[in-house]
């Protein structure tokens, strides 16, 4: 069960100017959205309308002595948050409600819909499988700020005891060392980002799999006329990789060579990765769960909650929905039905108040 998250970014500084104009406090602004957001509203003259209908509810634990704010008053302290607070305040909240994570997952993805067209926002989330719970976000600047951008991530959040799993792009010497500081494991993807590494591991592997000089654990999947074999490799001998000591903890390479037969169309990949872990039934059903979290949970968000809509917002303003669209998705998970879909947790909230009330507080009002 979640607290509510209110208390935390509430904590945000307000980049209004404070003097007596100053009529909806920063707090109002954020509950409200948030729970627009979390009954199904994806835009400010939506939220705006929803709050103005059920501003009797509202005013029962907030002071609306000068009523709803409008569409305009939202846009434009959304825009100005500043959105290093407002994740430094969510990780906050949902570590100290969350437990410990087996498993947690470095999620990318990229959110359309800013004023450029050419300048969409790339938003990056740890993501803990087991518990289906978000547990901090933070977004790529620009190109430099990529290999910068998972050790800041990690900073925010208690990885004692986790699997962190990543894409290639935050396979970097720097990250494995702040992971095993932390207390942490390692899965990371390796590709041509680091060619020579890259080359060598992908030869070594290739070569000793073939000649079947390696540990193989085997999985079947089957989907929808989809056929999925899954070979997993492993070699914890590494005394012939020169740039070894260079990775800490460096303890294992792997290879997982994946067979998809879809109504007779075969088409077979591999893929290598680096690892602190040396059990291969474990790091295969750890890469698992990361393939899993990269389809499933982008579908929530896009078709569920609309995030990749086509409304043109700023940056900021577009990080900063997407932090209370996250906030939204852990209060459902966390203090919702197991037996209903997000979607009709949103359409439930929007309807009942008893209900919006358990999924916001994690109690009845």
């Amino acid at each position: 069960m979640l607290t509510n998250p209110i208390a935390y970014l509430s904590q945000i500084e307000d980049p209004r100017r404070q003097n007596k104009n100053l009529l909806h406090p920063l707090k109002n602004i954020l509950t409200i959205a948030l729970t627009g957001i979390l009954c199904g509203y994806s835009d400010w003259v939506a939220i705006e309308d929803f709050a103005s209908e059920n501003q009797a509810w509202f005013a029962s634990f907030l002071d609306l002595t000068n009523g709803i704010p409008s569409h305009d008053t939202f846009s434009n302290v959304m825009k100005r948050l500043n959105k290093d607070q407002i994740n430094r305040y969510f990780s906050q909240w949902i570590n100290h409600n969350a437990p410990k994570h087996k498993h947690i997952a470095i999620d990318g993805k990229f959110v359309q819909g800013s004023h450029h067209d050419n300048d969409n926002l790339q938003l990056v989330s740890a993501y803990a499988s087991e518990a289906k719970l978000i547990l901090a976000q933070t977004d790529i600047n620009d190109k430099a700020n990529e290999i910068t951008t998972l050790p800041q991530l990690l900073s925010l959040i208690d990885i004692k005891g986790s699997t962190i799993t990543a894409d290639a792009m935050y396979c970097q010497k720097d990250t494995t060392k702040q992971i095993i500081k932390q207390g942490g494991n390692y899965i990371l993807a390796l590709k041509n980002n680091h060619k020579t590494l890259f080359d060598d591991v992908s030869l070594w592997l290739n070569t000793q799999f073939d000649n079947k000089q390696l540990k193989v654990y085997e999985t079947t999947e089957k989907d929808h006329g989809r056929l999925e074999t899954r070979r997993y490799a492993i070699s914890t001998e590494l005394d012939w990789l020169e740039q070894k000591d260079q990775w800490h903890t460096l303890n294992a390479v792997v290879m997982v060579e994946s067979t998809r037969d879809i109504q007779g169309n075969v088409s077979t990949e591999r893929r290598y990765y680096l690892s602190s872990l040396t059990d291969l039934t474990t790091i295969g059903d750890t890469l698992r769960k990361h393939w899993a979290i990269e389809n499933s949970q982008h579908w929530v968000l896009d078709v569920i909650f609309g995030e990749d809509t086509a409304i043109k917002l700023e940056r900021d303003e577009k990080a900063n929905i997407a932090l209370l669209t996250r906030t939204a998705l852990n209060l459902i998970r966390a203090n919702g039905d197991a037996n209903l879909s997000v979607k009709r947790h949103k359409i439930r909230a929007s309807q009942n108040t008893a209900f919006r009330e358990k999924l916001l507080f994690g109690k009845f009002l």
